[in-house]
């Protein structure tokens, strides 16, 4: 039965910026994060995070297109090179990778002196509002550029798992209890694959409109 391209629009949307920003695997480096602080603290840190992690992907949303035409990158190259490096990114959730990468990196600001307020970084960049953000938010909002109905569809999706992610952060404690690390790389890996599909469609198209220019 067909559905409503506006429905299709609004179902892709959820599951490329929910696969992408993760806010299950995002649990257990949040209370890494967050761990000895007080709960207005915590709360705090959540807010804050989700807050410049939004601010910089709307950024993007309403500024990245003339960023590219500033920078002479047309949009079919970018979205064949933007849906190979989500395609580095499923593979890397499929393989468990990208966990312990993020993982790191959070540590990793932890320790570093110069870096006094990890809303901003790791958590708001990249942690939130990573490359892999800013390239789908980037590519769906470009990919129906002068339709204002689509793309507030898009960007109300992106807000809608940026809100469950904040979400998250709120109860992480409680859902780290509940989840654990088996259920949350079980989720991760079946979440990359679904990013392999919507990769892979990114570079096809991108290739294929390279291709119709071309000739």
């Amino acid at each position: 039965m067909p559905t409503h391209p506006l429905i299709d629009l609004a179902t892709n949307s959820l599951i490329t910026f929910f696969v992408i920003i993760d806010p299950l695997g995002l649990i257990a480096i949040f209370n890494g994060m967050a761990e000895g602080m007080s709960g207005p603290n915590r709360r705090r840190l959540a807010f804050r995070g989700i807050t410049i992690g939004a601010g910089v992907l709307l950024l993007f949303a309403v500024g990245g297109e003339r960023l590219l035409d500033a920078m002479g990158i047309p949009l079919p190259a970018f979205r064949a090179a933007g849906g190979a490096m989500l395609f580095w990114i499923a593979m890397e959730m499929a393989l468990q990778s990208r966990e312990k990468r993020r993982a790191e990196t959070a540590q990793n600001a932890a320790v570093e002196p110069h870096v006094d307020d990890t809303a901003i970084f790791p958590l708001g960049i990249p942690l939130i509002a990573g490359p892999g953000a800013i390239t789908s938010v980037l590519l769906l909002t470009s990919r129906h550029r002068g339709d204002l109905v689509e793309q507030g569809i898009v960007l109300a999706a992106m807000l809608f798992v940026l809100a469950v992610t904040l979400v998250t952060f709120l109860l992480a404690e409680r859902l780290g209890r509940v989840i654990g690390p088996t259920l949350a790389g079980v989720a991760t890996r079946l979440l990359g694959i679904l990013l392999a599909a919507v990769a892979v469609e990114y570079v096809v198209v991108g290739i294929r409109q390279i291709w119709d220019a071309a000739h």
